[in-house]
């Protein structure tokens, strides 16, 4: 049986959790999984005998998730179409902003490049601060093949510039641009702030329908924009707010979701990636409150 004690500690230590296994992961639904199993071992640990329980539930949790994250690479050969992480609504101003840029939507899928043990290793050190002895006894290795890990990670990443935010108020103009052109067709302004690579990815998970393929290229995306988005989105409510870290969109008839938007930058600020969610089996972020996750 767990004490209050016992559950007042869990539960202090549950955002940073979720938010772990999170980024780990790329699904709010499993990272839910993976914060339930390390409870129920908490639950039956002696935790009178635990020296150090916030490092002792990382630890679960990450190695949790390491085994979900064997069972979601299985599951991701059969997926339909393009896959992307989960949206994920979230609030900057009650996070850190190095907290923010680590669950941008590109941020993830270059976590998702790296082998698991790297990913792990990286965020632990990285973004919740670990010292490399803690996190290589999560992971079950030496601390100078933990060292390699993070090394080889924070190198990967760092070709790809991955956590980049543009300035709040570059989002609000990429916005005001990108809704002008799916209502209106006027594409002038958003065409200006395009990256000349531009790609946009679509996920519906054979749910629903979705681009089949990234689309590349200005003359590609703005066509897109304009003849598909602009066929339907218009008569949905367009509600501004926070996804993984940068403004975007959840488009909505009634209470229903049809679609979230979020985006990526390039060194420059010009929008180098649009990511539309179009599964419903992944909108579960979208209502979560932001102040449950680290």
């Amino acid at each position: 049986m767990i004490d209050d004690r016992g559950l007042a500690t869990f539960e202090e230590a549950r955002p940073a959790l979720r938010g772990l296994a999170y980024r780990i992961l790329g699904s709010l639904a499993e990272a839910e999984d993976a914060v339930q199993d390390t409870f129920l071992k908490w639950q039956a640990a002696n935790q009178a005998e635990i020296e150090n329980p916030p490092a002792w539930l990382t630890t679960v949790c990450t190695r949790r998730c390491l085994d979900l994250l064997k069972a979601a690479d299985r599951a991701r050969v059969d997926y339909v179409g393009t896959w992307l992480p989960e949206p994920l609504q979230t609030a900057s101003a009650e996070s850190p902003v190095e907290l923010a840029a680590s669950v941008t939507t590109a941020f993830l899928l270059l976590l998702d490049r790296l082998t698991p043990k790297e990913r792990a290793a990286y965020l632990l050190r990285e973004i919740f601060d670990q010292d490399y002895a803690e996190v290589a006894q999560t992971l079950r290795i030496q601390e100078a093949a933990c060292r390699k890990l993070v090394s080889r990670a924070q190198a990967a990443l760092r070709r790809e510039e991955a956590r980049r935010v543009a300035p709040p108020a570059r989002q609000a103009e990429l916005l005001d641009a990108f809704q002008l052109a799916v209502n209106s067709g006027a594409t002038e302004r958003l065409s200006a702030l395009l990256a000349d690579d531009i790609a946009l990815s679509a996920d519906g998970g054979g749910k629903a329908t979705a681009a089949s393929r990234v689309l590349r290229g200005r003359k590609e995306v703005l066509g897109f924009i304009t003849k598909i988005l602009g066929r339907s989105w218009p008569q949905w409510r367009q509600v501004r707010t926070e996804i993984n870290g940068v403004l975007g969109l959840v488009i909505m008839e009634g209470d229903t979701i049809h679609a979230s938007i979020t985006f990526g930058f390039d060194e420059e600020g010009a929008l180098s990636n649009i990511y539309i969610m179009r599964n419903p089996e992944k909108f579960g972020g979208l209502g979560a409150d932001p102040r449950d996750m680290h």
